[in-house]
């Protein structure tokens, strides 16, 4: 199993059920896959560096997770297909970038504190 990182943003015009529904989705079909969740962030609202769509925000959302590499496919599909997301991207995480986020993950739980 590797280990990926994945960030996807989605249309702004959601209301919170919507954008909570959508979420909720995806992380469902990694758990259905036997993937584990490593981390799982929202950014909330955020303003795009250029309009996609005619749309100049989106909510961002991050998932963090270790899968099979034959499951990011299945993965990406579902992103294409569903009309919600405007944008997405997923990237295998080596050794570097592992360490990297787990770093960041605890700096950002300690600040909480």
């Amino acid at each position: 199993m590797h280990q990926y990182e994945s960030m996807f943003i989605l249309t702004p015009v959601l209301s919170d059920e919507q954008l909570q529904e959508a979420v909720d989705r995806y992380r469902e079909l990694l758990k259905e896959n036997g993937c584990e969740v490593v981390n799982d962030e929202s950014w909330g609202l955020r303003k795009l560096a250029y309009p996609i769509q005619k749309k100049s925000t989106g909510f961002y959302h991050l998932f963090e997770f270790k899968a099979d590499p034959t499951f990011v496919d299945k993965w990406e599909l579902a992103f294409r297909r569903d009309e919600r997301i405007i944008r997405f991207g997923t990237f295998r995480l080596d050794k570097h970038a592992v360490e990297y986020n787990q770093k960041r993950r605890e700096k950002l739980a300690s600040k909480s504190k």
